[in-house]
């Protein structure tokens, strides 16, 4: 069940991410609408503050279709 407090805390910490990071939300809605389909790799890459990097790499196939359209979809209803 979902608390009403933490959805109303949940989003003002989105809205306030978002301001912070305008660009963000709209490269996620460019990939969103325009790049997900089986076959599509998302290559990530993190860098710690000290400098050190983590990297990963997925490659999209048709069983993660349902999953990527629920993320997209619960996006959406912000």
């Amino acid at each position: 069940m979902f608390n009403p407090t933490m959805l109303f805390q949940m989003k003002s910490m989105m809205d306030r991410f978002e301001k912070n990071h305008p660009k963000f939300p709209k490269f996620l809605k460019v990939v969103s609408t325009e790049c997900i389909a089986p076959g599509t790799i998302f290559d990530i890459k993190v860098t710690k503050a000290n400098g050190e990097t983590i990297e990963s790499n997925i490659r999209l196939n048709e069983e993660d279709m349902d999953l990527m359209e629920a993320l997209k979809n619960l996006s959406m209803q912000q």
